[in-house]
């Protein structure tokens, strides 16, 4: 699954840095996630790095987007061989 942030966010700006496919972007008034570039940050860490730092707790899984763990992973494949 990718990321979603919700409207809890507080635009603390620590998220954004923390994701290494530059997935996470300021949106018109909180930060959103692209989904075509979340992996859950599978190829680079265990853990999703913007949940980890996430002050207020608001990035769950988005039910939207069902990924699995070969998804994600070829998803990460073709990001980072551009």
């Amino acid at each position: 699954m990718s990321l979603m942030i919700t409207d809890e966010c507080i635009n603390c700006d620590v998220c954004e840095p923390e994701c290494p496919n530059d997935a996470i972007s300021p949106g018109e008034e909180i930060y959103i996630i692209d989904p075509a570039r979340c992996t859950e940050c599978v190829g680079h860490y265990d853990e999703p790095q913007c949940q980890q730092v996430c002050p207020v707790d608001c990035i769950p899984l988005d039910p939207e987007r069902q990924e699995t763990h070969d998804q994600l992973m070829e998803k990460y494949r073709i990001i980072t061989a551009a």
